[in-house]
């Protein structure tokens, strides 16, 4: 995965990110950039109504604490040119992995399962190869605690090699906090793809934002093997009730910021639904997302919204 084109010390982009403003959105989706249709990089499904009912989500929330299955999906995002998508594990449990192969094995609409493993653990590498058989399993994630582990557990780390030996890919569920740690990780394990989810959980507020997230950010740029998912955008307004800011502007200076480090080679589009649909709808995230990269031109949408799940998790088409 190529480094970006541009080049740019950590002090000017501490600068340069603090200062970011928000611009002004013109244009529209061209034919070009979105003729191959959309990949969804993160979803979740699962079904509380199993015997063994599910770890997650908390029954409290009936939002999601109900049966979420592929044919909503479909049906919600196929009209908006969504024609596939890679889920996203919603259980530690390590059969879930299997369950999630099962539903997704005659639904040619998902593309990809990033499954749920924990590098360290005796079982691993057994359970590794087990699920690696799978066409469709693409990888795992893992938090940010793991990661951290594995800087300095040589067992976890080698565990975590094993992934790119597989050719699989590493999402990383990230507090802000924890984003200065990809550098050192990512150099530790250059030949395997990372992913870190959701912007790193960065709170959407006005700049300045987080200085750990900022810094992170930043050595981000010296990590080519690293990638991010512009997801979790309208969770970062904390606003529930579908009640998050429906205008691009509100997110902008987060946009640009992860734009000027990682560019259009290393971004990944996400809605992660259900979870987005705390805050708003999925065609409101969709829309940001389009509205944002649609400025920089039909090439980048294109990659954004397709050809960079395809390179990232060598999505399965069938």
């Amino acid at each position: 995965m190529p480094a970006p084109a541009f080049s740019l010390s950590r002090r000017d982009f501490l600068m340069t990110t603090s200062l970011a403003a928000a611009g002004t959105f013109a244009g529209c989706v061209t034919g070009d950039g979105l003729a191959g249709g959309i990949i969804d990089t993160h979803t979740h499904f699962y079904n509380p109504t199993r015997p063994q009912g599910v770890p997650w989500p908390p029954q409290g929330e009936p939002t999601l604490y109900r049966p979420i299955l592929p044919a909503e999906y479909i049906a919600m995002t196929r009209p908006l040119g969504v024609t596939g998508t890679v889920i996203v594990e919603a259980s530690a449990w390590v059969e879930d992995n299997q369950w999630v192969l099962d539903l997704a094995e005659n639904k040619p609409f998902i593309v990809g399962f990033v499954g749920h493993l924990t590098p360290g653990d005796p079982e691993f590498p057994a359970q590794l190869k087990r699920f690696a058989r799978n066409r469709l399993f693409r990888g795992i994630r893992i938090g940010g605690e793991i990661m951290q582990k594995a800087l300095q557990d040589p067992a976890t780390l080698d565990d975590v090699r094993r992934l790119a030996d597989h050719n699989l890919a590493l999402d990383i569920l990230l507090s802000p906090d924890q984003l200065p740690d990809v550098e050192p990780f990512a150099a530790k394990v250059p030949s395997l793809r990372i992913i870190i989810d959701h912007v790193a959980n960065v709170p959407i507020t006005p700049p300045p934002h987080p200085n750990r997230w900022v810094s992170g950010l930043a050595g981000c740029h010296y990590s080519p093997n690293v990638v991010m998912k512009v997801s979790g955008l309208v969770e970062g307004s904390g606003k529930r009730g579908g009640q998050a800011p429906r205008d691009l502007e509100f997110y902008r200076p987060v946009l640009d910021a992860v734009w000027h480090i990682f560019g259009e080679d290393r971004l990944l589009y996400a809605s992660n639904w259900p979870v987005s649909a705390l805050f708003a709808d999925y065609a409101t995230v969709q829309r940001l997302a389009v509205e944002y990269f649609t400025a920089k031109g039909p090439r980048t949408v294109g990659k954004v919204f397709r050809t960079n799940a395809a390179h990232v998790y060598r999505t399965v088409h069938r």
